[in-house]
């Protein structure tokens, strides 16, 4: 790695210079952040992943820069046109934009009317206006010299408007003239928006509209931009233009210059017909730029939240998709999620079908002992769930039930992850399965569907899909590996997210399981083919084994840390064994917490950090982070918006957030919407920074409005 980069990045992140050279060592030989994050604390200094990331990122970028200098300098040579003052320009560049610039004046233009003015010989006539020369009297007797009857140059005219297109194009590809046109755009441009329809459409708002371009929220780029693809809205930048001539002019023109006249004109001509555009384009594109990595940061942010939602380890559950003239699909599911039985109800379709379908309810649940019940929220969901109310209230057995989102459902039921794992029940039935899963273990379930069919987004459909691939695939490895999986019980959905296993390897997993029965201890998995030392050593901290043959399995520590785990055991009087054993872990925790681990990590000759991670893990063996999380609002009757009333105070589940607020599941069909002002007594920038996905908040109804069916909601502070 070049030492300037890791000046340049230490400089840059406010890191240290070994900090920074370390860890692009370690990314470079291949190892996972995830990995590095959790296992290489003190080699990093404790960078996390959010830093990791960005020092990842931004080396990659200044490697491109330099790759991009090297390729610009070599193209410019290769015509005889560098300069050491246009070599060193491009060399002290930090941007590619500053790179491109530079660069502009010397590409390969194809048939531009520049280029064809300078074919016909007209590039003295230019070079002549543009260097103010003072020694010609007569322009006219000077432009004759260039007349050409067969190059279509038949009069005077002819002449200087082939030398105004030259000097057009010198203007508009000049870095300094692009560098002051952007500088005055951004800064005192405005984002104007006009309807080229009469009737109401979504965009509205946009009919009329104008905004400084510092001031365009990101959402409002990406509404605009789908109205104009939509062919609603007209979409232009508006600038200063005159006060960017002036400068133009001031650059170009010497102010006791004959025949200013002729430059001027081609400055106007330049900056309209080639400058203007340009860097109109270069605002939308930096706006629209701007706007998705915004919306990819917000849908990240949400999935996070989405995944991490508490887990309902243990519970049998009884799942139903809902549905009118197909009936409703029924599973029974035990506690990790394998299917018990499986029917299809006909509520909806009359009385006597609303009865039978409660008594098969009934008998499904008391056969099988199930106190939980899930509904997805599609069609028919709050149908169903008066259906389920009302078997609640005349059943002796205790039962709740919860609205599960579905989103996605419908994908992954039609998918080849789900024939695989499902091969004998039907599309609608896999369906009502994966409603009782993603209850049971929202994360397990929510990998095997593509983040953007999950509702949690805004304008998902209108970014980038590989850059919000490449970003939403952070998350979920991310999530998987701060969790950790149970190699066990875990489908190649979930394995091929942990740190070093790829879908082939996971693959592999899956089918040695099967075919082997249960690992019993970690070291097992190199027995897979495909599982090298490398790819264990990245992989083994992130898999689970709760009852295997090494107690050290069950815990987030790594096995090239056993030896040092037991060592920290032995120094307070315990083994590994201590970890089944209740009294014993009693004890075991009541003395880790009074150890001072800094002195002992001295003693040990061992790292701080990686040490502290070991206490951490001993503590809690087996724990699940989610647990702490909140869990689901069950219910055990109903909401219907007729039961709501201004002021009412109600508890609600926080099922997205945007820009704008939030949407909040209060336990009727329409999600209400917590709006940016109602979520605090504070300022709210970002609603983000105030709630997530899977919060249960306590909200107060502010306005119902039953004919649009909208719900205004206030967070009670």
């Amino acid at each position: 790695m070049s030492l300037d980069f890791t000046e340049q990045l230490a400089s840059e992140l406010n890191l240290e210079i070994g900090q920074v050279k370390r860890t692009i060592d370690l990314l470079e030989d291949g190892n996972t952040i995830p990995f590095i994050a959790r296992y290489r604390k003190e080699v990093t200094g404790k960078l996390d992943e959010v830093q990791l990331r960005e020092l990842k990122d931004r080396f990659e970028y200044l490697k491109e820069l330099e790759d991009r200098k090297e390729t610009v300098i070599n193209a410019i040579a290769e015509q005889d046109k560098l300069t050491t003052e246009l070599e060193d320009k491009i060399e002290q560049a930090t941007k590619l934009q500053e790179v491109e610039d530079l660069y502009r004046p010397y590409k390969q233009k194809r048939r531009t009317r520049a280029n064809k003015a300078k074919k016909k010989g007209l590039k003295p006539v230019a070079e002549f206006l543009l260097n103010q020369e003072q020694n010609i009297d007569s322009l006219q007797e000077f432009a004759q010299k260039f007349l050409n009857p067969e190059e279509e140059i038949e009069t005077v005219e002819d002449v200087l408007a082939g030398a105004r297109d030259i000097i057009a194009a010198k203007v508009a590809h000049d870095p300094q003239s692009r560098k002051l046109a952007r500088k005055i755009t951004f800064r005192d441009g405005k984002l104007v928006t006009k309807a080229k329809v009469e009737e109401s459409t979504d965009y509205d708002v946009y009919y009329d509209y104008q905004s400084s371009i510092d001031k365009v929220k990101p959402h409002q780029t990406l509404a605009i931009n789908r109205g104009e693809a939509e062919d609603v809205l007209q979409v232009k930048v508006k600038t200063k233009d005159g006060k960017i001539i002036s400068r133009l002019e001031n650059r170009f023109i010497a102010a006791e210059f004959k025949f200013t006249k002729q430059i001027k004109k081609a400055i106007q001509d330049g900056y309209d017909r080639l400058l203007f555009p340009a860097i109109e384009r270069e605002v939308r594109s930096k706006l629209t730029e701007e706007a998705e990595e915004h919306a990819i940061d917000v849908f990240a942010e949400n999935l996070n939240n989405l995944l991490l939602q508490s887990p309902l380890p243990d519970k049998k559950v009884v799942a139903i998709d809902p549905g009118f003239r197909t009936g409703c699909k029924v599973a029974a599911i035990d506690q990790v999620g394998d299917v018990l039985d499986t029917t299809v109800i006909y509520p909806h379709n009359s009385q006597e079908g609303w009865k039978t379908a409660k008594e098969e309810l009934e008998q499904l649940i008391g056969e099988y002992n199930i106190n939980i019940a899930c509904i997805g929220n599609g069609t028919a969901c709050r149908e169903t769930e008066k259906l389920l109310a009302e078997l609640i209230s005349e059943v002796e057995q205790k039962l709740e039930y919860v609205i599960v989102d579905e989103a996605g459902a419908s994908i992954y039921s039609a998918s080849a992850v789900a024939r695989e794992e499902f091969p004998d029940l039907d599309v609608a039935m896999r369906g009502a399965v994966s409603i009782g899963r993603r209850l049971q273990d929202p994360l397990a379930e929510l990998v095997k569907i593509e983040p953007e069919h999950l509702g949690i987004g805004m304008y998902q459909h209108d970014i980038s899909s590989s850059d919000l691939n490449e970003a939403l695939e952070t998350v979920v490895e991310s999530v998987v590996n701060y969790v950790g999986v149970d190699l066990n019980t875990a489908s190649k959905s979930l394995l091929e997210h942990v740190a070093g296993l790829s879908s082939s390897v996971a693959q592999k997993i899956v089918d040695y399981r099967s075919e082997n029965g249960k690992f019993k201890d970690r070291q097992e998995v190199k027995d897979v083919y495909g599982v090298g030392p490398k790819t264990f050593t990245q992989a083994a901290g992130f898999l689970r084994i709760r009852d295997g043959l090494n107690l050290l399995d069950k815990t987030p520590i790594h096995p090239e840390s056993y030896d040092l785990a037991k060592k920290l055991l032995n120094k307070i009087g315990h083994d590994i064994n201590s970890l089944q054993s209740d009294d014993e872990m009693m004890d075991l925790k009541k003395q880790l917490k009074s150890l001072d681990i800094k002195k002992l990590a001295q003693n040990l000759e061992a790292g701080y950090p990686t040490l502290k991670d070991i206490k951490d893990a001993l503590l809690k063996p087996g724990r699940d982070p989610r647990e702490d999380l909140p869990k689901p609002i069950f219910r055990d009757d109903i909401l219907e918006m007729d039961d709501l009333e201004p002021g009412q105070i109600v508890y609600g589940t926080v099922k997205n957030v945007v820009d704008f607020g939030a949407f909040v599941d209060i336990g009727v069909k329409e999600d209400g919407l917590v709006h940016i002002s109602e979520l605090s007594e504070e300022y709210v920038k970002d609603p983000l920074d105030f709630v997530a996905i899977g919060d249960i908040i306590k909200v107060k109804i502010l306005e119902i409005d039953k004919q649009r069916k909208r719900i205004a909601l206030s967070k009670d502070f």
